[in-house]
């Protein structure tokens, strides 16, 4: 009998059940970002808070057994009677979706919680939640188990009669997260760009997991986004000590733009709404670059920097080296697409525009030094970018010339569809000798490197094109690079960096993931980079074989078939010691071997920015201290 369909079928989820039924759709995912997310959700209302210029310091402090504590000291969240449903202001906003001071205008002008459903949604996904606010000299307080209250909203103890605040514990769900261990790495980027964005608030970051270990972080800015700008500065060299800084307000929007030039090659913006990145730019965005173009032109013109009979010089070419932050205020922030991730309102667009156009040009008329040099080097980037354009022209001619057009050194796979195919980027004619032999000649494709390939940190786009290894990668992938990028081109659905598991390794790793990131990052963002995990040792004894990925996985093994000396292990310094059956047993048997995806979140992205140009970049120092930072979480050689 075929199943019936019909109203009974209807399945009515009532209040917070429609949460916790579909989690990803309110958190985005229920792993470890969305993990991560609901602190935001809860931190964000605080900053809304302060936005509105009531809270002074955010506390979040990680608990022991990864329950998580928020505590702000703005106004509190009221806790009178709401008339249209009869509950407390709390457990309207704890329980009930779409609820708050953010919609109606009544509130809030600005806020950085967009959608409105922060607490409701971290309440819904909390084993249980503790929520205390302070006011009117009382301490309210309130539980909830799983998005369902347990206790009214009660009295329980006194205060300043000045003293206001909010206080939110919460213990993440284990039967909705695959994993509720919280990283302090990440916690500590997105709380710090929260401070920048945010100047004078103060954010305090504390560890408490570990009694004997306690961390801490305090993040305040009071230059706010010009600090933004050293901070994300500070593995390159500014090529003038200024930050040039625009805020005013226009049609309703209130527009700061902070922005210097370095000695690098990339363009490094970043914008965002109320506090809010967004990671696909839009109408902000373009007002910056529309006004930095045309206020520069004019200026080289005006100045005789550029001839009359030169080109005007492009926005590509005023942002090279460019770092800057693009913050607006907005009280009813409209978004483009599926991931709400661009701005649409066309009001933010003349708005940041005039803003910028009139406040840059008063800066170049009174700094002609620094206004000569950041059109010097525009200039430079513009012969060089030309000279890019017919290196890269020169090799589409060649490409469509030859019929063969894949490089030699390639061991390319039969399958012709491309999400059946993998490709192995392989450190050495000897790992690559071993591997061809190895290797699924069906699916798998081998590209073997000689040695380490081009720092494209410290290289312009013409370098690129001149270095065979580089082109090698390009031609193999078949998406083409920067603004010739095609995904729906890529030969192979899983791109995968096997080196050896050292120092040199290591390096090489970065350098080819530093290639990608600034040439082909939807690659990394698609999920299709991977890193392949050669072991550490061989271990093997009456006959049998182990093989270990780690100090502590060789400890295991050790213990399990006993310490004696019949064990002979064997610490392997590179692929090249394998012979074609250990290396496909190893690292290549897709049944068994162990592969780590590269991740890359919008989120972060300024963040990333900061790590590639420490590590990859000229200067030493910031490389120094970024290594002697993480060294403590080097566990071995294994990347």
């Amino acid at each position: 009998m075929a199943n019936e369909y019909g109203a009974d079928q209807i399945q009515i989820l009532e209040g917070l059940e429609a949460v916790r039924k579909r989690p990803g759709m309110y958190i985005g995912s229920t792993s470890t970002t969305g993990l991560h997310h609901l602190v935001y959700e809860i931190v964000d209302n605080a900053v809304d808070e302060a936005l509105a210029g009531y809270c002074k310091h955010i506390i979040v402090e990680i608990n022991k057994g990864e329950s998580i504590t928020v505590i702000d000291d703005g106004r509190g969240i009221p806790v009178g009677i709401n008339h249209k449903s009869g509950l407390s202001g709390v457990e309207v906003v704890f329980t009930i979706l779409h609820a708050g001071g953010k919609f109606g205008g009544g509130g809030y002008k600005v806020s950085g919680g967009l959608h409105g459903v922060g607490a409701s949604v971290v309440n819904a996904l909390s084993t249980w939640l503790d929520v205390k606010v302070k006011n009117g000299g009382k301490v309210y307080e309130q539980k909830y188990e799983r998005g369902h209250k347990t206790t009214e909203l009660t009295v329980t103890g006194e205060c300043d009669v000045n003293e206001t605040g909010t206080t939110v514990t919460f213990q993440p769900d284990p039967e909705i997260f695959e994993d509720t261990t919280y990283d302090y790495k990440i916690l500590k980027q997105r709380l710090r760009q929260t401070a920048f964005l945010t100047k004078n608030l103060r954010i305090t970051l504390r560890d408490l997991r570990n009694e004997e270990e306690i961390k801490e972080d305090v993040f305040h800015y009071e230059g706010g986004i010009k600090e933004y700008v050293q901070y994300l500065n500070k593995g390159s060299e500014p090529l003038y000590s200024d930050i040039i800084y625009c805020e005013g307000q226009k049609n309703g929007v209130y527009v700061e733009v902070a922005m210097q030039h370095n000695d690098s090659y990339n363009d490094s913006s970043y914008s965002f709404v109320n506090n809010i990145t967004t990671p696909e730019g839009g109408t902000h965005l373009t007002g910056f670059r529309n006004a930095i173009t045309k206020v520069f032109n004019q200026y080289a013109r005006t100045n005789k920097l550029l001839k009359d009979s030169d080109p005007v010089l492009s926005g590509d070419d005023i942002r090279e080296g460019l770092t800057a932050i693009i913050s607006i205020k907005i009280e009813e922030p409209q978004f483009e697409g599926q991931t709400k991730q661009k701005l649409g309102n066309s009001e933010a667009r003349g708005a940041v525009e005039n803003v910028v156009t009139e406040q840059v040009t008063i800066f170049l008329e009174q700094n002609p030094s620094v206004a000569k040099t950041i059109c010097e080097k525009s200039i430079l980037s513009q012969r060089a970018r030309e000279a890019a354009r017919k290196a890269r022209d020169l090799t589409r001619r060649k490409t469509a010339m030859d019929t063969f057009a894949l490089p030699g050194k390639l061991a390319d796979c039969s399958e012709k569809d491309p999400s059946k195919c993998e490709i192995f980027i392989v450190e050495g004619d000897s790992a690559g000798g071993s591997a061809k032999t190895a290797r699924t000649r069906a699916t798998q494709a081998i590209l073997p490197l000689r040695g380490k390939i081009l720092n494209v940190e410290k290289a312009r786009e013409a370098r690129i094109y001149d270095n065979a290894e580089i082109k090698t990668m390009i031609t193999a992938f078949g998406t083409g690079i920067r603004e010739d990028f095609d995904i729906s081109k890529l030969r192979y659905d899983k791109i995968i960096i096997m080196t050896d598991a050292d120092v040199d390794g290591a390096h090489i790793s970065t350098l080819m993931l530093t290639f990608m990131y600034r040439f082909m990052p939807e690659l990394i963002k698609q999920g299709h980079v991977y890193l392949a995990q050669p072991p550490l040792y061989k271990i093997e004894k009456n006959k049998k074989v182990w093989y270990a990925y780690s100090d502590e996985e060789l400890n295991n093994i050790l213990v399990e078939i006993g310490r004696d000396g019949n064990n002979k292990i064997q610490r392997y310094k590179g692929l090249g010691e394998m012979d074609a059956e250990q290396l496909w047993e190893t690292t290549m048997d897709p049944s068994k071997r162990i592969l780590k995806r590269v991740v890359m979140d919008d989120d972060d992205a300024s963040e990333l920015n900061v790590t590639f140009t420490t590590l990859m970049g000229d200067k030493v120092e910031p490389r120094r201290e970024f290594i002697e930072e993480n060294a403590k979480y080097v566990q071995n050689l294994d990347i």
